[in-house]
Formats: structure tokens, C-alpha cells, sequence
């Protein structure tokens, strides 16, 4: 059995890092990643920020394919075109192979006919090949190509795209679509003001909803729409958004990721900066997956990675179009947090109850007011109504004086967050007043005040004006929005307030450990359970002691090296699955058994005509929770990082959580925070709490390899992995490696 001790295993990051060949200052204190930096496998550390002020605000416009004559598409989109050219402070040029003027304007007869340089062409052709190759001759920075025949509808399309890319790439251009609209040339409102709303889709019509905000007072300040992103992706939109002074939040509806390191690079600015990004992410489903490809061509990636993607960087998913406009105005409205503690007032004891137990379960803190401050709304709510959170008035309070009162009392307290008062109904003259006291209320403090107007009219005057009409109250229709975004506040705030970007600290040089785990890979081949282990202990990922023999003499030979009791096991490259084979001998305690068991093995893999390297004796481990730790490599987002309950229980229970590297210690325990098996880790029914600085520091060191040996791994699996008592270490007992 193991002893006390675990070796190489340490918590102490500087003793962590260099062990894997790193410099303890540069893990410790972070090195801010800059324009141009790679990691170790080449990948940049920082988002691109392209330059897109002369996209939204360009000096002049040039319209390929304007038209004025009636009935002709062109001609539509030519006078949206000029109205907003106007609007923006442009000079459009129209150009028209056969026209001498548009609407009055004089044209040009080609895109090489341009006088002088222009910042934007919008080219309203069907094959824009030809015009980015003939706009390369000029200085034009940004076009847009509304043509559709591209990736979205198959092999033949994704080729004309990339032939369209190409051209772009060589050209120097940025080009936004093909298969994109009119949206970023939409009216904005120019009356609004406060932090506004920028938008990002894949889908012109799944953007209204966000950018009709406008008519309940939200400003928009950008829409761009993606399309196909041949050039311009969301990525890039989101990365030059999170740097606007104007913009309190991004709000996204993504069918498909580009790429998937470009979206988590940008993602990381909006963190750096405080930006709160909200995103619809469709793809959960095969149908929606399906669905989303057919109409813009992208990868929707594997839900669950990108799920967990999003999370490790502070992306905000929600499910629906209504969630993305509550949750995005709220973020992008209200001021940052004094406290986390959210308080329920309403004028009925149900609505409270009912609204407490959601918002409780959502997981959001509804901490009971102190005894004072209950004594204190007891002066206007009578003594047989609970004031402790939630606060009931019985409901006449808030038809004269009171009202004010009792709302000023609650946001006194400085365990006040949030206030959220739920109206499930209009009651005047009741609910005018209630409103406009919370309206006053919510301009008097720095905390954030929420209503939900429940009423399913919405043409009160209490909803339409005094509440739409405040910019400082945050007004819902729904319970479950309500609740969303105020999570969603308080969540943004937590992460941000102490968000320390994870490519800051990502290796930038090979370690010791990878140019001994080079070595040792196979390309295009599977790794057998020894070498697998092999590649462990490059890594100090601790692994039993073994000896791979190739006779039955040697193998008792090796059983009396390791100590008895020993475990006897098959090894080849061929071997995935040992024990449902017979492949695996478990608890053998004297030679003669080990000699049956090297006969019994050798003679299985050859009635099944499997090749071995060999038959590994093994030291037999100590029992303790078993683990899988392991590396895949997503489609988007290149190498992720699993773990999970392990032995049998990895295929029956799927309890598994799931990061893309690079991430940090932080990231690895809350990695073990989301499994439903947690507590198995604390120690049940007695057992004794479980290692888990050694599980985390296999879990981080296997990150490290994952990203070291990004263009050589296609796959690890380590399972199981024994995590001993607390002290004593983690132990993998089988590995099972896939080179690329």
C-alpha cells in the first residue's frame, strides 16, 4: 500500500511551476499578455482589435450596384443606404456600370472609376468575387456583401466562400458577410443616453427584439451582423465593442463560432474591461445544431464545452430573446453592487413567498433584515406582518406617506443589494404609487431597484410612463427574467471584481516535461497502457509501481520488486478495454499465482489476436475515490480538460465537468465545485475527505500537457485515478493515450 506522502505533489503554486520547467515569478505574478504574444503552442495571448470607428462612421460610402429604379431591390436598399449615409455625416458615391446618377447623385461606372479613396463599399451584386478583386486596386478599408449561395448551403458553397476569403485576405479589405443585412445601417436613436446596448447576430430577424429596446428607452449604440464571416467574425465585433466608452454591455445571438480561441480571446477583453457580454447560443439540440449550419454555415460546436467555455470567461448564456433583452439592459444600466444581498418587498404575503422561493432556488442570498430594521418597518407595517425578507406590508402603506418610507428603510440597510418589488397586477390607486415611490427611490440611491409589472396588458400608465420612463428602475414582465438578470448582475460583478485573465499566465516556452513526453508519442497511433504511463511521469503525474514483463520467470521476478499484493494487466496498444477482455488480474499474493496469471493473460491476447508489449505487474493502491482526468480536442476550441467520478461511474452517471485551457488553480476547483459527486471527495459514510490538492494538481498538470502537446494529443484518459486520503496523494492506475 502507499504511504503518508504524496512526492511530487504540492498546492504551493511556485513549487508547481517549477516543476513543469517554468519561472516561479512569471506563474506567480502573471505576465499581461500583449499584442503579438504566443503560448507555447503558438496560439496568440491577446484579441485582435481591428479598427472598425470608419465601418460605423465612415467619411464616404460607396454603393456597388445602386439602384433608383422602382420595384428592384437594389433600389430599397440604395435609399436606406443614403438615409443613413446622411444620418452618420457620409458621402455616398453610387456606382453603376450603365447609370450616369442615382437618386441625383452622379455615379461612377466602376469601383476603379473612384475619384478618391472611400472607407466603406456595400456591394449589392450576386457574385462579389469580382468586385473585392478589382477593390484591391484601390484604398477602400471595409466592404459588406449581402450575397447569399455561400457556406450555409453546402460543399459547393463553403468553396465559393473560401475562394471569397482568399481573395479578401489578399486583398487587405475587411469584409463583413457574405449573407448579411442591412442591420448595421439601421436608424439608432439619438435621444437616448446613458450606457447603451451593442449588438452582435448571426441572424438579422433574431436581433429585433434587442434593437427595439429603443422604444422603451434603452439605447443601441451598434448592430452588426455577422453573416457567414468569410473576414469580419463575431469575434472581432466583440473584441472592438468591449473597448467603446458608450457600451455598458454586448448582447450576442450566436449560431456558430468561426473560431473558437478568437471568441474566448475576446471574451477575455470584455473581462478585462468590465464589459458584460449576454449571449443566445443556439446548438444545444441536433436539430438546432442542424439548423444553425444550413443557415449560416458555422460550427456549432459541442455544446457542453462551449457552455463551459463561455462560463470560465464570464459570457452570460441565456436561452431566449427575452432573457438577451432584460438581462443585457440591466447589465449594460446598473451601477456595480454594494452587496450581494437581495430583498423581496411587495404587497402580499403570496407574491413574496412565491417570488422568494424562485429567486432562493435560482441561487440568489435573501438574508433576513437585522432585528432593528424590522422593528423600524414595524412604525408603518403592522406587527402581525413579516418584514424579515420577505417584506409584506399588507398593501395600504403604499397608498400614502408610508411607502416612501418603508422602501428608504429597506435600501438603508447594508446587507441591501437589490430591491425587487414584484406587482403582479395593477391596483390603483395602490400600484401607481407604489411605482412612482420606487421610481423615486431608485434616483435617490446607487443600489439597484427591480419591478416586475405583472400586469399582461402593459398599457398602464404606471408601466408605460412612470415605470419605462426611469432609467435607474429595472422593469420586467416576468418573474424568471426578473430573477435571470439580477443573478446574472450579481454573478458579472463577483467575476469581474476579481477576474484575472488565464492567458496572462499561460506558458509561453516548452517545458523540461514535454521534451521528455515528445519522445515518446507515436504519431497517428495509440499509445499502450505503459507507455501512456510513461507520458504521465514525464508530466510528475504520479503513477503506480511497474514493471512491464515479457515471461512468466521475469514476471515474478517483478512482483517481488513492487511488493505484494500486485496487479497483472495486458499491455498494447490495441487495449482499450482490459477488464472486459479478462485482461486485467487483480489482488495476486504469492508466485505461483503471478505465474498462472502471466499464462492466463498471454494466452487470452492471443486467442483474440492482440498484440501486447508486454505484462505490466503493477503495484496494487490503497482504495480511495476514483477519478477520470482527461484531455479531447474540441473542434472550436482546440485541447479541453475533463474531470469527473471515474471507474464504472464515468459511463453510467456522465458526471463530468469540462475547461478549455489555459485556466488556474481556481478554475480547477470549481471545476470539482460543479459535480454532482462532490461530496464523495468531502468523504461519505465514513470514509475519510479525499485528497483534493493532489486531484487539482493533476488536473492542472495535465492541462499543461494538453496545451505542450496540443499538435501531438489527440486523446487522453486517464481512469481511474485514485485520489488516496487527504496527505496521501493521487495514483493513476490506467491511462490510455491517442496520438495525432
Amino acid at each position: 500500500m502507499l504511504g503518508s506522502t504524496h512526492g511530487t505533489f504540492t498546492t504551493d503554486l511556485r513549487a508547481r511551476v517549477v516543476a513543469c520547467g517554468e519561472s516561479p515569478r512569471a506563474a506567480v505574478h502573471g505576465v499581461t499578455a500583449a499584442p503579438g504574444d504566443q503560448d507555447v503552442s503558438g496560439r496568440p495571448l491577446y484579441a485582435a482589435v481591428p479598427d472598425l470607428d470608419r465601418f460605423f462612421r465612415p467619411e464616404s460610402v460607396a454603393v456597388v450596384g445602386a439602384s433608383d429604379a422602382e420595384g428592384r431591390p437594389n433600389t430599397g436598399i440604395t435609399r436606406q443606404l443614403l438615409a443613413w449615409a446622411e444620418r452618420v455625416g457620409a458621402r455616398l458615391v453610387p456606382v453603376h456600370p450603365t447609370r450616369t446618377s442615382v437618386f441625383g447623385i452622379p455615379c461612377v461606372p466602376s469601383v476603379g472609376a473612384l475619384a478618391e479613396p472611400v472607407d466603406l463599399a456595400v456591394l449589392l451584386v450576386a457574385d462579389p468575387l469580382p468586385v473585392i478583386e478589382e477593390l484591391a486596386e484601390t484604398k477602400v478599408r471595409f466592404a459588406v456583401a449581402f450575397a447569399s449561395g455561400f457556406a450555409e448551403t453546402g460543399a459547393a458553397g463553403a468553396a465559393a466562400q473560401e475562394r471569397l476569403a482568399a481573395a479578401v485576405r489578399r486583398s487587405g479589405i475587411r469584409l463583413l458577410g457574405p449573407n448579411t443585412n442591412l442591420n448595421a445601417f439601421e436608424c439608432f436613436r439619438e435621444d437616448l443616453d446613458g450606457p447603451a446596448v451593442a449588438l452582435i447576430t448571426q441572424s438579422g430577424h433574431q436581433g429585433r427584439p434587442v434593437f427595439t429596446l429603443q422604444e422603451l428607452g434603452v439605447r443601441l449604440s451598434h448592430w452588426a451582423p455577422t453573416g457567414n464571416e468569410a473576414d469580419l467574425e463575431t469575434a472581432d465585433f466583440l473584441s472592438y465593442f468591449a473597448g467603446r466608452p458608450e457600451v455598458g454591455a454586448i448582447a450576442c445571438y450566436v449560431e456558430g463560432l468561426k473560431d473558437g480561441r478568437s471568441f474566448l480571446l475576446a471574451a477575455d477583453r470584455a473581462a478585462r474591461h468590465g464589459v458584460p457580454v449576454v449571449a443566445v447560443k443556439v446548438g444545444r439540440t441536433e436539430t438546432g445544431a442542424r439548423t444553425a449550419a444550413s443557415h449560416t454555415g458555422k460550427l456549432t460546436g459541442a455544446d457542453r464545452v462551449v457552455d463551459a467555455a463561455m462560463r470560465q470567461f464570464g459570457v452570460i448564456r441565456v436561452d431566449g430573446l427575452d432573457q438577451l433583452q432584460d438581462t443585457a439592459t440591466l447589465l449594460a444600466r446598473a451601477r456595480r453592487p454594494q452587496a450581494d444581498g437581495v430583498v423581496v418587498y411587495s404587497i402580499s404575503g403570496g407574491t413574496g413567498a412565491h417570488f422568494a422561493d424562485l429567486a432562493t432556488a435560482a441561487g440568489l442570498r435573501l438574508p433576513a433584515l437585522p432585528q432593528a430594521r424590522q422593528d423600524e418597518l414595524h412604525q408603518w407595517i403592522p406587527e402581525y406582518l413579516s418584514v424579515a425578507n420577505p417584506v409584506d406590508n399588507g398593501g395600504h402603506p403604499v397608498g400614502d406617506w408610508r411607502g416612501r418610507k418603508i422602501i428608504d428603510a429597506i435600501l438603508a440597510d447594508p446587507s441591501v443589494g437589490v430591491l425587487i418589488c414584484p406587482i403582479t397586477g395593477p391596483f390603483p390607486p395602490m400600484s401607481d404609487r407604489l411605482a412612482q415611490d420606487l421610481v423615486d427611490a431608485a434616483e435617490a440611491t446607487d443600489k439597484l431597484v427591480c419591478v416586475v409589472w405583472g400586469s399582461p396588458v402593459g398599457t398602464e400608465d404606471a408601466y408605460r410612463t412612470t415605470l419605462l420612463g426611469s432609467s435607474r428602475v429595472a422593469t420586467f414582465r416576468t418573474f424568471a427574467n426578473c430573477i435571470g438578470a439580477v443573478k446574472a448582475y450579481l454573478d458579472h460583478h463577483r467575476f469581474t471584481g476579481t477576474y484575472r485573465s488565464p492567458f496572462d499566465e499561460a506558458p509561453r516556452t516548452p517545458s523540461p516535461s514535454f521534451r521528455k513526453a515528445q519522445a515518446l508519442m507515436r504519431p497517428g497511433r495509440r499509445l499502450s497502457e505503459h507507455a501512456a504511463k510513461q507520458l504521465l511521469r514525464a508530466y510528475g503525474i504520479r503513477v503506480p509501481r511497474e514493471q512491464l514483463v515479457t515471461s512468466a520467470a521475469a514476471a515474478v521476478r517483478a512482483a517481488g520488486l513492487v511488493g505484494y499484493p500486485v496487479v497483472m494487466k495486458a499491455s498494447g496498444a490495441q487495449l482499450a478495454h482490459k477488464t472486459e477482455l479478462g485482461l486485467v488480474k487483480v489482488g495476486l499474493t504469492s508466485a505461483s499465482q503471478v505465474r498462472d496469471a502471466y499464462r492466463e493473460l498471454t494466452d487470452i491476447a492471443r486467442f483474440e489476436s492482440i498484440d501486447l508489449d508486454g505484462i505490466l505487474v503493477c503495484q496494487m493502491v490503497g482504495r480511495g475515490v476514483e477519478m477520470v482526468v482527461g484531455v479531447t480536442r474540441d473542434e472550436l476550441f482546440g485541447p479541453t480538460v475533463t474531470v469527473g467520478l471515474g471507474g464504472v461511474l464515468v459511463e453510467v452517471l456522465d458526471d463530468t465537468a469540462v475547461r478549455v485551457p489555459p485556466f488556474g488553480e481556481h478554475e480547477a476547483r470549481s471545476m470539482l465545485a460543479e459535480l454532482r459527486g462532490r461530496a464523495l471527495l468531502d468523504g461519505v459514510r465514513g470514509a475519510p475527505p479525499a485528497d483534493v490538492d493532489a486531484l487539482v494538481e493533476v488536473v492542472l498538470r495535465v492541462q499543461r500537457m494538453a496545451l505542450e502537446l496540443d499538435g501531438d494529443l489527440a486523446e487522453l484518459d486517464i481512469n481511474p485515478l485514485m485520489v488516496l486520503p487527504r496527505g496521501q496523494g493521487a495514483v493513476a492506475l490506467d491511462a490510455l493515450a491517442v496520438c495525432r
